[in-house]
């Protein structure tokens, strides 16, 4: 049984969160996002709380509870604070900069990798570390992963993209012969 799904999600103050059929709607000044449970789950709205319940007893609608609780909490989070996820680059050369829409990255490649930014995502550079923010987790994660993937860090010289806070394991470079 879902131990997530018990707990009720606590609405924050200036959220308006709204059930239309079987999507949750929640509202922060002309932000919305919207979460469509499909009736897999019971949803409550008893006054800033929302609570589940499951459908069924199957080990799937136990799953959905915990799941649809939640993907809400994230919304709600993401609507009062936002996520953030921090990138820093390490190599000689390697450098961001933003223009207008675009992440401009040069990574030791023959050109340099220009990044369209997606709506929703706001990216501010500061010397060496990238910070990318935004009210959605799963697309704020998605972007942060992409512009790692473009060059990840190299375990002998830790060369590359990284997040702030992963730690590169290095390995022994070749050893002279005798």
């Amino acid at each position: 049984m879902s131990r997530v799904g018990k707990q009720p999600v606590t609405i924050p103050s200036g959220i308006d969160v709204s059930l239309d059929g079987t999507t949750i709607v929640a509202k922060k000044g002309n932000l919305e996002k919207k979460l469509e449970t499909h009736g897999r789950v019971k949803v409550n709205i008893e006054g800033n709380e929302v609570k589940f319940d499951r459908v069924g007893d199957t080990k799937q609608s136990s799953a959905y509870w915990g799941t649809y609780r939640a993907l809400l909490n994230n919304i709600l989070i993401g609507l009062d604070k936002g996520f953030k996820k921090s990138l820093e680059i390490n190599g000689v050369g390697y450098r961001a900069a933003v223009n207008g829409k675009t992440l401009e990255l040069q990574l030791g490649f023959s050109h340099p990798v220009n990044y369209e930014i997606p709506e929703g995502i706001d990216i501010k550079v500061e010397k060496n570390i990238i910070h990318v923010s935004g009210t959605d987790k799963q697309q704020v994660g998605q972007v942060a992963a992409i512009i790692r993937g473009f060059r990840p860090p190299e375990p002998y010289k830790g060369k590359g993209v990284k997040y702030v806070d992963e730690v590169i394991i290095r390995k022994a470079g070749k050893a002279a012969g005798k």
